[in-house]
C-alpha cells in the first residue's frame, strides 16, 4: 500500500509517499480501506521527533480515519464487514488501508462525509474525556479554552453548545475570534492584544470560569489559575509553552481548585473502548441528526501531506485538516 512513513524526523519535506506492506487485522480489529485521516498536532510532534509512538503502534502517522472496512480479524462479528465508520487509532492514519480496534470504531451516519468522519475522533474522544469527564462539566457552567480555532477548539465550542456550556475561547487574531464567535462561542479574546484574564473576569462580571481547557501549559497556567472561580477545574492536554509552571498553591488552597489533566494516545483499549461506547450513545445521535458537525479548514490528497503539515504549522486554520486517500 501507499503511506507516508519518513524513516527520520524532520520537517515537512520528508513526508513523502512510499510503500509499505498492508497491515492485518489481529485479535478483535479491523483493517479499514482509508477514504480520509484527520491531521493532528501529535503527528507533527510525531514528524519532528518530539512525540514517538508507543509501544507497538505503527510508525506511520495519523490518529483518526474514516473508511470502509474491508477485513475483519478473529473475534469481530461479520456484520461489520463492509461497515463504513471513522475510527481512533494508535498510528498508521497515513495510508491506504490501516487496523483499527473494532470497539474503537463508530459508524459515518448518512449525510455525514468521510472527510467529516475522519476529522471526528481525535478531538472527540479529547474534549469529551477531558470536558466532561475529568472536568464534570455541567450545564450551566462556564468553559474556557485555548486555541478557540484549533480542532479541539472548534470540537468544544460545538460540544458546549449542544450541552449548555458558555464557552469562552482564545485565538490569535480578530479574524479568528470573529470566526469562533461565528462558531457559537459566546465571547473570543484576541490574545495578541488583550489580557485574556481581565477579559475573562470582565465577560463573568467578576465570577471567573468553571473550567479552564489548556493546551498551552507553561506561564499560561498560573493565568489560567487566575481566570477559575472557586471550585474551578484546571485541565491540561498540552503543553505547547513548555511542561513546567509555577503554581500558586495558597490559591488552589484557598478557591478549592482542581488540577487535572491527560493524554490519549496511549490509554488502553478498554478505556478507549468505554469512551467510544458512551460517545455512540450519548454523542453520535447528535451528529446523526445534524446538530454536530466538525469544522474543517482544507483537505489535502496523502501525497501532498507536507502542505498539510504546513498549514497546521503556519496557525492560520480554522478547523480541521484533512487528508484524502484515492482508490
Amino acid at each position: 500500500m501507499t503511506a507516508i512513513d519518513p524513516e527520520d524526523a524532520g520537517g515537512p519535506e520528508i513526508l513523502v509517499p512510499t510503500r509499505r506492506p498492508t497491515p492485518h487485522p489481529g485479535e478483535g480489529e479491523v483493517l479499514i480501506r482509508v477514504a480520509a485521516a484527520g491531521v493532528n498536532r501529535p503527528d507533527v510532534m510525531q514528524r519532528q521527533g518530539l512525540y514517538p509512538p508507543p509501544p507497538g503502534a505503527p510508525s506511520i502517522p495519523g490518529l483518526e480515519i474514516a473508511g470502509e472496512i474491508v477485513a475483519i480479524g478473529p473475534g469481530v462479528g461479520p456484520e461489520m464487514a463492509g461497515q463504513p465508520v471513522c475510527a481512533l487509532i494508535a498510528g498508521g492514519g497515513y495510508a491506504e488501508y490501516a487496523v483499527a480496534v473494532a470497539e474503537h470504531c463508530l459508524p459515518v451516519p448518512i449525510g455525514l462525509s468521510m472527510v467529516q468522519a475522519a476529522a471526528i475522533p481525535e478531538t472527540l474522544f479529547t474534549v469529551w474525556t477531558n470536558v466532561f469527564e475529568r472536568a464534570y462539566a455541567r450545564d450551566g457552567e462556564t468553559l474556557l479554552v485555548h486555541g478557540g480555532t484549533s480542532g479541539i477548539g472548534t470540537m468544544a465550542i460545538g460540544l458546549g453548545k449542544l450541552f449548555g456550556l458558555t464557552v469562552i475561547v482564545t485565538a490569535g487574531s480578530d479574524e479568528k475570534c470573529a470566526a469562533a464567535e461565528t462558531l457559537g462561542a459566546a465571547r473570543a479574546i484576541n490574545y495578541r492584544s488583550t489580557d485574556f484574564v481581565e477579559a475573562v473576569r470582565d465577560f463573568t462580571q467578576g465570577r471567573g470560569v468553571d473550567i479552564v481547557l489548556d493546551m498551552v501549559g507553561g506561564d499560561y497556567v498560573p493565568r489560567n489559575l487566575k481566570c477559575l472561580a472557586e471550585e474551578g477545574r484546571h485541565v491540561s492536554i498540552a503543553v505547547q509553552r513548555g511542561a513546567k509552571a509555577e503554581i500558586p498553591l495558597w490559591e488552589v488552597m484557598r478557591r478549592r481548585l482542581v488540577l487535572t489533566g491527560s493524554t490519549l494516545r496511549g490509554r488502553d483499549r478498554e478505556f478507549k473502548a468505554m469512551v467510544a461506547d458512551e460517545l455512540a450513545r450519548i454523542v453520535w445521535p447528535h451528529i446523526e441528526e445534524g446538530r454536530l458537525r466538525p469544522v474543517i479548514d482544507r483537505s489535502f490528497p496523502l501525497s501532498q501531506a507536507a502542505e498539510a503539515h504546513r498549514r497546521m504549522e503556519e496557525g492560520g486554520h480554522v478547523g480541521k485538516i484533512v487528508l484524502t486517500i484515492d482508490e
